[in-house]
């Protein structure tokens, strides 16, 4: 599965709905380690069918980052059955953003 972009549109239905867990990035075009952090969320897109990668430009949707209380990005939320389960902040390796899926 390829990584989904979110907006205040299609955030209850792709995330809150989600029938599998959901790995949502906070993130911006500018940000130098959302950059790093973007290439290792396609790998894990493209290896893990069993959660949803999805992405959310803090710059376009302030509503939803207001909503998370993003202050840093990247943030990396982990939520299942539409609860934050698990948190970070800052950019991670694979494996670290791997251990939060459980």
């Amino acid at each position: 599965m390829s990584v989904q972009h979110i907006t205040k549109h299609n955030f209850s239905e792709e995330v809150m709905n989600s029938t599998v867990p959901v790995l949502l990035d906070f993130w911006a075009p500018w940000c130098g380690p959302c950059r790093m952090v973007g290439p290792i969320l396609d790998e894990i897109a493209a290896e893990r069918p069993d959660v949803k990668v999805c992405k959310v430009n803090v710059d376009e949707e302030v509503e939803l980052a207001a909503t998370f209380r993003v202050a840093s990005i990247p943030t990396l939320l982990v939520i299942r059955d539409g609860k934050v389960v698990n948190q970070s902040i800052g950019a991670r390796p694979k494996q670290q953003i791997l251990a939060m899926l459980g």
